[in-house]
């Protein structure tokens, strides 16, 4: 077959008759389609008409899925949150899983919130606030350790006397107190309990 004027984008498939290639019309395939131009419309919400060939958009809030179509962006799938999420009337709402994280200046991610200077943890005298991420727990306080009595578990006093964990003089004496102890000098020796002569 021979096309005289030729096939510009198309290919000749008999006496001056020519088959384009998509994107293209004419008699020769030398004009672009607009393809944006076509029923039905290629494109859900907005089109472009580029050489050859089209780009679909989507308005605010929507997100071009692969088949054209213009899908919301306000759904849990497109939000990307770290924790899950929640839709309320057709907002998307980023979930932290504890009452201890809250949502960062992204609204997407959880940081945590540190009980202990903020103060909303509650922990007895005798025990301290640790942070955890989402959380916090008590300690024991320095002096005071974790025992089973009484069907319960409380911290209780440390006899550094008796455990011989004090740092009292070798002419010194060891005097428990709670939470801590105190060093004194025997008799014939002056000092402050730690060194004695």
């Amino acid at each position: 077959a021979i096309c005289g004027h030729g096939c510009k984008y198309g290919e000749c498939t008999g006496p001056n008759k020519c088959r384009c290639f998509p994107g293209f019309t004419g008699k020769t395939c030398n004009q672009d389609l607009n393809e944006c131009g076509l029923k039905p419309r290629p494109c859900e919400h907005r089109c472009m008409n580029t050489h050859g060939s089209y780009k679909c958009y989507c308005l605010n809030g929507y997100m071009l899925m692969p088949d054209g179509t213009c899908a919301s962006s306000r759904t849990c799938a497109m939000v990307n949150c770290q924790y899950g999420c929640q839709e309320v009337k057709g907002e998307v709402q980023c979930l932290c899983p504890s009452g201890g994280l809250q949502l960062g200046p992204n609204r997407r991610t959880c940081i945590d919130i540190d009980e202990c200077s903020t103060g909303k943890a509650v922990c007895s005298h005798n025990r301290r606030c640790v942070n955890t991420f989402g959380s916090y727990y008590c300690k024991c306080q320095l002096g005071y350790e974790l025992k089973y009595i009484s069907d319960r578990y409380d911290c209780v006093d440390v006899n550094e006397c008796v455990t011989n964990t004090h740092r009292c003089n070798l002419h010194a004496e060891c005097l428990n107190t709670e939470g801590s102890f105190k060093c004194k000098c025997i008799q014939g020796y002056r000092g402050n309990g730690f060194d004695c002569t």
